[in-house]
């Protein structure tokens, strides 16, 4: 059975919904990374006030939904003079959420790093923060992977929610041309299809790596 003629002049746009999706994951993505690397650090610190701000933002970020999440930045970026970006709104708020569940994976991860290799970096006059960046980040990022792939790919399909802030990516281009075609079946097929095409490169990723990690 073949694409309806509405569906198929309909690709345009979803293509264009898919390329918003991408661009959305990968900066989400980003701020992942940032967001976590800056938690993980704030959570490892004996500072008890890091420690907490660390803690605290972590059990936010699990502990509420991230549809509220993104409302909040939402309603907030206005005041800020940054009003009418729903890009921007969607990219901090799924991009913050995902940073708590990096900031675990990194921490759990952290203890790979001994003991020895912190007192020889501070022999050398490292500073905390060169000692992270230097020594920590590159055995802990190797290490947590696979388990960031598999993060990422949770991200994706977390993008759906940028659409309640009007941001037209996959899914909610994929409304639209349903609310004009009315062929629903034919269109969410072709919008599972462009989430698979981001996603698979990332299923792939996590695979070899994980086969790596056993090899190894």
């Amino acid at each position: 059975m073949g694409l309806d003629q509405q569906v198929v002049a309909a690709l345009p746009e979803l293509g264009h919904g898919l390329l918003m999706t991408l661009v959305l994951t990968l900066l989400a993505c980003l701020v992942s990374v940032v967001m976590g690397q800056v938690i993980c650090f704030m959570r490892l610190r004996h500072f008890w006030l890091w420690c907490f701000i660390g803690r605290l933002y972590v059990s936010l970020m699990r502990g509420t939904p991230a549809i509220v999440q993104l409302f909040v930045v939402f309603f907030t970026l206005p005041k800020l003079g940054l009003g009418g970006q729903p890009l921007l709104a969607a990219v901090l708020a799924i991009g913050c959420n995902s940073g708590a569940y990096v900031a675990e994976i990194l921490r759990v991860n952290r203890n790979l790093v001994t003991r020895g290799q912190l007192e020889s970096a501070r022999t050398l006059g490292l500073s905390r923060f060169m000692t992270w960046w230097y020594v920590v980040t590159p055995q802990v990022m190797r290490a947590s992977l696979p388990m960031l792939v598999n993060e990422f790919t949770i991200l994706l399909k977390t993008t759906p929610l940028a659409s309640v802030v009007a941001l037209t990516e996959l899914t909610y281009a994929g409304q639209i041309v349903i609310a004009r075609t009315y062929d629903a079946t034919q269109v969410l097929l072709l919008v599972s299809l462009g989430y698979l095409l981001i996603a698979m490169p990332l299923i792939t990723a996590a695979r070899r790596l994980e086969s790596k990690r056993r090899v190894a």
